[in-house]
């Protein structure tokens, strides 16, 4: 491409994080790990409320730390390696830190977001979760980016949600984790 050429893009897709369930009166708890970070940035600065932000990372090689330092009353860091923070994962770090609120966002891996979603679900704390997954056609006809629901769809009469189209962000319970 060159200079003043013309891109033709679609967007925005699918949905967002959903901010009224967080009115500002209830503590909400960010959980991101890897590319799963960036987002969360955003929406902690349009939360209102108590808000922590939990955080993994592979070693003390991290990035966004003053910004949502800057964005959130709480930051809670965890390494793989130990270098900083708490030694393990987010849930660990979730643990020893003592990490409460009332509606969980996050982002991140898969594992992570199972560990998340069973977290979320023990404590009785409702989780939102935004799945990372190629999309090929980014409108829902290609099936590419689908993950597994507890309910049938009813575009393909199956347990399967769209991640472009019906997600990328799910009610942890509305969505299996394989």
């Amino acid at each position: 491409m060159n200079p003043g050429d013309e891109v033709r893009i679609l967007g925005p897709l699918g949905n967002g994080f959903p901010l009224a369930e967080c009115d500002g009166e209830k503590r909400a708890v960010l959980i991101g790990g890897g590319i799963g970070i960036p987002p969360l940035l955003e929406l902690a600065r349009q939360l209102g409320g108590e808000t922590t932000v939990v955080v993994g990372y592979r070693n003390a090689d991290t990035f966004l730390l003053e910004e949502l330092r800057e964005a959130a009353d709480r930051v809670v860091i965890a390494t793989e390696d130990g270098s900083l923070g708490v030694k393990g994962n987010v849930i660990d770090a979730i643990l020893e830190e003592g990490v409460q609120g009332d509606v969980v966002y996050s982002c991140g891996p898969l594992p992570m977001l199972r560990g998340v979603k069973e977290w979320a679900c023990k404590n009785g704390v409702p989780a939102w979760i935004s799945m990372e997954e190629r999309m090929a056609c980014g409108v829902g006809a290609c099936l590419a980016c689908v993950c597994k629901s507890t309910e049938v769809d009813s575009h393909s009469n199956v347990h399967n949600k769209r991640i472009c189209k019906d997600g990328p962000v799910f009610l942890a319970t509305d969505i299996e984790l394989e």
